[in-house]
């Protein structure tokens, strides 16, 4: 089941959950999503700037299946 999450902060916290597998990052041409697969939920984070984009990325904590496509 999805979920997405409108908060940078949010998706950061989540991230750092015990029950976080993995991390994909999916560039398209204006926007940039960040997923975390967690127990439960898959989480969604759609951010618009690149700049915000290249900063969460360099943030997110060390995931064991991190992905980027």
């Amino acid at each position: 089941m999805p979920k997405q999450i409108h908060e940078i902060k949010d998706f950061l916290l989540t991230a750092r959950r015990k029950d976080a597998r993995s991390v994909k990052i999916k560039r398209s041409k204006d926007v940039v999503k960040f997923k975390v697969r967690c127990s439960k939920y898959l989480y969604t984070l759609c951010v618009f700037d690149p700049e915000k984009a290249d900063k969460l990325k360099q943030s997110l904590p060390p995931v064991k299946g991190r992905d980027e496509a």
